[in-house]
């Protein structure tokens, strides 16, 4: 399909996203010829399904060559990082929604091994092998509501150098027999490489100050985001929401006044009952649940702790909730939409964008790390 202009409706998308920058920051605007660029990009990105330039070019038969499109994407002074939050705005708007659920996770993207000019690359353990690769890991944040999901925040994690070196000089020295009063001692961490759960609580935050309006009714993430601190402040941040998260097997509770592991509690003191759930798409699904009010050892608080265990599978997965007052299965339903995370990414990763996309993306925010290469 050729493409000698910006589509009509995304000629009136990029005009609604200028006013809408306007509305956010005045000097934020975009001029004529960058407007028309944006378009022209978003135009071959919905045509030729990628993030291309030279793809482009091939689409418009020659008439906008790579260098002119790649020029304006590292020279132009467009206020990037006000893009996203323009175009959340205007989806808010126009689907009119008013309350949503937030849904947190991260991502491991493999990279070559070289990566000079891609942002945020380090050494990640890679699942399938065993083995190690080089990659981006992003944390996202999505909105669902009932009529549409969407992305609504993003944030690259970097592990810090010195951390990491001193892991692994840890490591072989304990491995040697060294004592632990002889090996050195741990780094503080640097602020420039936040943690996955502070660029999570950042990212919280900043949805809520540019989107205040809008009503979250909870938060979920994975066990990753399963700490105290992390919940207790996700849940301050949008007026003592409903925060839920996992908890490992391993972790204690108090019951009675004695602990024990919530893995040896729920398979022989609160054992679970059958019970049917219905989630997003009105799907009946049968499980195993149980639940109760414990204080967690590691929380230091009490908390709505819940054993969860779908048809086929032979261990518990345990959730945990800052507020006490839902019901089980309010608690499990609302859960289930962390799902749609892994549906999102998987999407994109059968269409082929999400790869390219998180190189489109990570240009927006870092466009001097990155050149056309990429887009090749």
């Amino acid at each position: 399909m050729l493409m000698s202009e910006p589509a009509h409706f995304i000629k009136t998308f990029v005009t609604d996203l200028d006013a809408a920058l306007g509305k956010l920051k005045p000097n934020a605007k975009l001029t004529r010829r960058q407007r028309f660029w944006l378009g022209l990009c978003l135009t071959g990105i919905l045509l030729t399904h990628s993030v291309c330039w030279a793809k482009f070019e091939r689409a418009s038969l020659g008439d906008y060559k790579i260098a002119r499109l790649s020029w304006m994407f590292r020279k132009a002074k467009v206020a990037w990082h006000y893009l996203l939050l323009a175009s959340v705005t205007l989806i808010l708007e126009q689907h009119r929604i008013t309350e949503g659920v937030l849904v947190l996770d991260e991502s491991d993207r493999e990279r070559s091994k070289r990566t000079q000019r891609i942002h945020g690359a380090h050494k990640q353990k890679h699942k399938a092998s065993g083995g190690y690769v080089n990659g981006q890991t992003v944390v996202l944040l999505l909105l669902v509501t009932q009529s549409v999901t969407f992305p609504v925040g993003f944030a690259f994690y970097q592990p810090d150098p010195a951390l990491t070196a001193w892991a692994k000089e840890d490591k072989r020295l304990k491995k040697e027999g060294v004592a632990k009063q002889d090996r050195p001692v741990q780094p503080e961490r640097q602020s420039l490489y936040p943690t996955k759960t502070q660029l999570a609580l950042r990212l919280l935050q900043a949805f809520k100050d540019a989107h205040g309006e809008i009503k979250i009714k909870a938060v979920l993430a994975d066990a990753l985001y399963g700490d105290a601190g992390f919940m207790d402040n996700a849940s301050r941040i949008f007026d003592l929401t409903q925060v839920i998260s996992q908890l490992r097997e391993n972790q204690n509770i108090e019951y009675r006044g004695k602990k024990q592991n919530l893995k040896d509690y729920f398979n022989t003191i609160n054992k679970g009952v059958e019970v049917t759930l219905r989630v997003r798409g009105g799907k009946d699904v049968k499980a195993t649940v149980s639940s109760a009010r414990l204080k967690v050892t590691a929380h230091g608080k009490k908390r709505l702790v819940v054993a969860l265990k779908y048809e086929g599978e032979s261990e518990y997965r345990y959730l945990v909730a800052t507020d006490m007052t839902w019901r089980t299965r309010d608690m499990i339903q609302a859960y289930t939409l962390r799902w749609l995370v892994e549906i999102y990414q998987t999407y994109c990763l059968h269409k082929s964008i999400y790869k390219k996309l998180m190189h489109f993306i990570t240009g927006l925010i870092y466009p001097d790390t990155l050149s056309h290469a990429l887009f090749t």
